[in-house]
């Protein structure tokens, strides 16, 4: 097919796209209504948008805009399908898949930062799902994307240590080697609460001891509050310590 066949196809599929998304009335009318009208529609815009590319045929900036608010309405597509698996339906695999597809076309457009926050859900759900390497390679990225931007680096300690926690619960010496690592990679880890606490768990995990382990996080929570996820990762570390009682108080 030429590239005047490409674009021209690229054409009908938004169309059909955008019938869709009318006819379905509402994203949870069309995700409820059986039909799955919007997944539908989803698709068509990425196949429409990759149609586009694949043609290179940018007749002016108008062109640009109007794709690159076909990829931008993809995405937000994905997210809000993402969301209703998330909130309402509660199937965490469909939910990835749906922010995975939404970080992607973000990617595209390099809207980096939607599409960074697309994927630190993949990266949660995935830890949550027992996917460490996963969620670890999705920390790690998320972090080295965000360490040198003068407005987010103070976010990176944030998923540096996520994806310690993550490495904890594989393998001790993983998570010491990680540590190291991202020391080395960003030295303001080294002086952040988040990093101080992972080595004093390291060294209560290394005597196998229950109290000192318990203590440190005690004392962490009393001044930075853990959220549910961080507090679920350390319970998951803590039942490796031999004769642990299986909480955190």
């Amino acid at each position: 097919m030429d590239n005047s066949g490409k674009e021209k196809e690229a054409m009908q599929l938004m169309a059909e796209a955008d019938k869709k998304v009318k006819s379905s009335g509402s994203f949870l009318g069309g995700m409820f209504g059986g039909n799955h009208k919007v997944e539908d529609a989803c698709e068509m815009y990425a196949r429409a948008a990759n149609m586009f590319k694949m043609a290179k045929n940018w007749s002016g900036m108008h062109k640009a805009i109007h794709v690159y608010g076909r990829f931008t309405i993809a995405a937000k597509h994905h997210m809000t399908i993402a969301e209703i698996y998330e909130s309402e339906l509660v199937d965490i695999e469909k939910a990835i898949a749906h922010y995975e597809q939404a970080a992607d076309y973000y990617k595209g457009e390099e809207s980096n930062s939607s599409a960074n926050k697309c994927l630190l859900k993949v990266g949660s759900y995935s830890a949550q799902l027992e996917q460490y390497p996963k969620a670890i390679e999705i920390f790690e990225q998320v972090a080295t994307s965000t360490m040198d931007n003068p407005l987010l680096k103070y976010n990176a300690k944030e998923y540096f240590w996520k994806a310690a926690l993550c490495h904890f619960i594989v393998d001790e010496l993983n998570a010491k080697l990680a540590i190291e690592k991202y020391e080395g990679m960003f030295p303001a880890f080294s002086d952040s609460r988040e990093c101080k606490l992972l080595k004093k768990l390291l060294e209560a995990h290394e005597e196998q001891n229950n109290e000192a382990f318990t203590e440190a996080v005690k004392e962490f929570d009393s001044i930075s509050r853990l959220d549910q996820w961080q507090t679920t990762m350390l319970l998951r570390i803590k039942k490796t310590i031999q004769g642990d009682g299986g909480d955190l108080k």
